[in-house]
């Protein structure tokens, strides 16, 4: 029942110390501005990149999108535990979002990674300060975006390691040509 479910938010909110329920709302809204901001971005990146290698950066940009959307449902169940609401409408997601949206301009592959990883480390530095802000405060939220970071920084090193093995091949192919 409803009283059943206020009840409930009211005692597990009650663990919550040193921290208004409503910044952490505010600062969860605009993480999860990000994640919709950075599944539309993969997602798009993985239909539009042209060059060298790119089936592999389709993959990684593919599965880095269906990430981006599970962080995107997990801070949102998150919000709803706290009696907040999910921003609902995307033109909220650019008023709140800490790490913008990179148009992608040039398809090439390199360009795409580049971009992709500068969205991570972005992405890196929000969460760790969300992390550092509940830490000690609220355990659910802070357990929550421990483990959506770790998850951003994998990807970082993914698709680094991608970026890496591109420039490999490319000097590879010209030590080859010039012997």
């Amino acid at each position: 029942s409803k009283l059943m479910e206020g009840i409930m938010a009211k005692r597990g909110n009650s663990i919550i110390k040193g921290i208004e329920i409503s910044d952490i709302i505010t600062i969860l809204n605009r993480a999860y501005a990000d994640e919709w901001l950075a599944y539309y971005q993969y997602f798009i990146e993985a239909k539009v990149v042209k060059g060298i290698m790119k089936d592999a950066a389709i993959v990684e940009l593919t599965q880095h999108a269906a990430d981006e959307l599970r962080h995107a449902t997990m801070v949102a169940d998150r919000i709803i535990q706290l009696g907040g609401t999910p921003l609902t409408h995307p033109k909220s997601w650019f008023d709140n979002t800490n790490c913008g949206y990179d148009e992608p301009k040039d398809f090439d592959v390199v360009s795409i990674l580049n971009d992709a990883i500068k969205g991570e480390q972005c992405a890196i530095s929000t969460y760790s300060k969300i992390v550092e802000m509940t830490k000690d405060k609220d355990i659910v939220t802070y357990d929550i975006v421990s483990s959506i970071l770790a998850a951003e920084v994998e990807h970082e090193a993914d698709l680094q390691a991608l970026h890496d093995d591109i420039f490999d091949f490319i000097a590879d192919l010209k030590k080859s040509m010039s012997l």
